[in-house]
């Protein structure tokens, strides 16, 4: 029988222990462990590495190996490809093109209404717009997505984006911010949609959904 006992399980619950970057569990035909690779990250001590290999395994699979079976191999450059995508995905998210500052929210000019004022930046460039609006849920929702629009139409330059609606639906268990955007480049005109989870606030999963919403693009339309 292939994977008799669960092998996948086995590699998978290696990797997650400290120091561990990959692991290959080898197996006889009748199931039983004949050897087990590791590759693990410089500086950390190879009797260690082993004591917490038999732990986990006994501990979580009921599995005992012997030491004997167990080669550990040690470096510093290589990384599993998981990790390796794990960093490309967070470094593209730091080169977004368009970042999330601020948001604040304080008394309109006149009673019952309340200013929202919304602060993006785009390479270093930092910009903040205000609305206005009822002091209403749906006031404040659709208020902080003007905003973050607003805010997004100024940094664009040679482009052009406007708010078609924001709303609160209920979706899956879950409370989130919908919004649509027109965004207008050339002679060309797109519907943008987005959505954004109502965790802090519903003002800021506003502003989030606009970047939703507008996140691609924002980051075809850059400037130079």
């Amino acid at each position: 029988m292939p994977d008799p006992w669960g092998v996948r399980r086995a590699e998978n619950l290696l990797t997650t222990l400290e120091g561990i970057l990959s692991a290959r569990v080898v197996t006889t035909p009748l199931g039983e462990v004949s050897e087990i690779h590791i590759l693990a990250q410089s500086g950390l001590a190879p009797k260690q590495l082993v004591r917490n290999i038999e732990s986990a395994l006994l501990a979580h699979l009921g599995l005992k190996v012997d030491h004997r079976k167990i080669s550990i191999a040690q470096t510093a450059e290589v990384r599993p490809i998981e990790t390796l995508e794990r960093g490309a995905v967070r470094e593209k998210a730091m080169q977004r093109q368009v970042l999330f500052e601020n948001l604040t929210l304080g008394p309109g000019r006149r009673p019952q209404r309340v200013q929202v004022a919304v602060t993006l930046s785009c390479n270093g460039r930092m910009e903040t717009a205000e609305e206005e609006a009822p002091d209403t849920l749906r006031g404040r929702v659709e208020a902080a997505a003007r905003s973050a629009v607003g805010v997004l139409d100024r940094l664009l330059e040679k482009h052009s984006v406007a708010l078609e609606g924001a709303k609160i639906v209920e979706a899956f268990d879950r409370t989130v911010v919908f919004v649509a955007i027109q965004g207008v480049g050339g002679r060309e005109s797109h519907l943008l949609t987005g959505t954004a989870e109502m965790r802090e606030s519903p003002e800021r999963a506003a502003v989030f959904a606009v970047l939703d919403a507008t996140n691609r693009w924002t980051e075809a339309r850059r400037p130079a």
